[in-house]
């Protein structure tokens, strides 16, 4: 086992030390509405990307660029987490994770893997099982966000390889599912450009999700999007039509914005609008009650930065009756010291927040 940080202190530490090249962490420059509060849940979290709970507790969190799998630790329930481990080193961009019947899949470019039992093996992590590993290679959009679903299959995306254009690989621009064995891969959307979160409706089953908008067109278009797939096979317009009635200057020819499901919501261009989770917990007040939250990591292709904050999408039966801010501040004068990257509610209610420049996890709680 290998211990990268033993206390949640302010900022990313390792071994006593602030990481070299982490900035620091300010929770004061966080605003969130009236009763909420934000606290670090864990640090040394380096490139904290997705992340899952395991069933006594244990929060595993993947990463793009680090090449490791941590498992967050807090042994003594005081809402900090004193232990954080790597599972799992030199991988190729594991950023999917999903934990189901006591096992981990992570999901990297090209293939899944599955550690056994895991909870009960963090001293000395098994050798993965490669569930799957014919999965395209290609590194534009290739780190795939890994869910378990509720008919108990693996979901994850498998991103267009480039910035806009058409493959003859159907797999491409797709969220695909399969069983946790590795069989039965078919997709289930198309049409999607790169999602990095999606969620399912606790009262109906039904699956939303974000995906990124194409770059090169200006600031201001194309939106991002919230998607609702309610069945299997349902296209959602790309490369062809961009936020429901936007047709792509190259493609755009080919098929019309009208054969597509527009979406269920624009969300801001460029927003780069990543993990999202119907907040299923009970201690936010009831308005917030299975709504949607959604992580928007921010832009990297815009003259003036925007998104680097969370923001609460209301619903009405399946209508979108608001998209609003929820929490904002790692944006600061133009320049970005943390971006929010994946949700995840715990037992209690809170809410974690990943951030992936920062390398910690935010708990956000509602009272006292």
């Amino acid at each position: 086992m290998l211990l990268i940080a033993a206390l949640a202190l302010a900022g990313p530490w390792i071994g006593g030390r602030r990481a070299a090249g982490q900035p620091s962490v300010d929770l004061g420059r966080i605003r969130l509405p009236p009763g909420f509060r934000i606290s670090l849940y864990a640090t040394g979290v380096a490139d904290a990307r997705s992340m899952t709970l395991g069933d006594a507790g244990t929060l595993f969190v993947g990463t793009r660029n680090a090449g490791t799998v941590y498992a967050v630790r807090d042994l003594d329930a005081d809402d900090r987490a004193e232990q954080v481990v790597i599972v799992a080193r030199g991988l190729d961009a594991p950023n999917g994770v999903a934990f189901l019947d006591g096992d981990l899949y992570v999901a990297e470019v090209g293939r899944v893997l599955r550690f056994d039992a895991i909870e009960s093996r963090l001293d000395a992590p098994p050798t993965p099982v490669v569930v799957r590993d014919d999965l395209p290679a290609d590194r534009t959009h290739g780190w795939r966000y890994l869910r378990a679903g509720p008919d108990g299959r693996l979901y994850f995306q498998i991103g267009a390889p480039c910035n806009v254009c058409e493959r003859s690989d159907p797999r491409f621009a797709t969220i695909v599912r399969m069983s946790p064995d590795g069989g039965g891969l078919e997709v289930y959307a198309r049409g999607v450009r790169n999602s990095v979160g999606f969620d399912w409706d606790p009262r109906t089953g039904d699956l939303w999700f974000t995906d990124n908008g194409r770059d090169g067109l200006g600031d201001e278009v194309p939106p991002d999007e919230l998607n609702h797939a309610p069945t299997a096979g349902l296209h959602f317009g790309f490369p062809y039509c961009h936020g429901g009635d936007l047709p792509d200057p190259q493609l755009g020819s080919v098929r019309p914005c009208d054969a597509f499901e527009p979406p269920a919501q624009s969300l801001g261009a460029h927003v780069a609008a990543l993990g999202m989770r119907f907040y299923t917990g009970l201690s936010f007040p009831a308005g917030y009650r299975n709504q949607i939250v959604v992580a928007e990591h921010g832009s990297w292709d815009r003259s003036v930065p925007t998104g680097y904050r969370i923001v609460l999408i209301r619903l009405e039966g399946n209508r979108v009756i608001d998209y609003d801010l929820f929490a904002e501040g790692w944006l600061d004068g133009g320049s970005a010291w943390g971006r929010p990257v994946d949700l995840l509610v715990m037992p209690d209610g809170a809410l974690l927040v990943s951030d992936d420049r920062a390398g910690v996890i935010y708990r956000i709680a509602y009272g006292a």
